[in-house]
């Protein structure tokens, strides 16, 4: 029981790191034990975070703790979804210049 509550407050002591951290927005997961999508504890008590690109998992390093992980994680998706972006807009921008033409 006490480990529970020590888990228990040591979890609220992270709260504020749960839904951001650095800026970003973590993703969390209630199907993954540590709690981020894409953050994998390994036996040795290493933090992996993972994110899949062009059909492949790509390894983003191993980390600490699974806030700094699903940090990086959050990362490099936010990256990637911030090229996407810019790609649909230069696209949607180059069609329009085309239709005015």
């Amino acid at each position: 029981a006490e480990a529970a509550e020590a888990a228990a407050g040591q979890q609220a002591a992270q709260e504020p790191l749960v839904a951001e951290a650095e800026g970003l927005r973590l993703h969390l997961s209630s199907s993954n034990n540590t709690g981020y999508k894409g953050v994998y504890q390994s036996t040795s008590n290493i933090f992996v975070a993972k994110r899949a690109a062009s059909g492949r998992q790509v390894s983003l390093g191993q980390f600490g703790t699974a806030v700094e992980a699903a940090v990086a994680y959050a990362r490099a998706v936010g990256e990637a979804e911030g090229e996407a972006a810019e790609e649909a807009v230069a696209a949607t921008a180059a069609e329009a210049e085309g239709e005015a033409a």
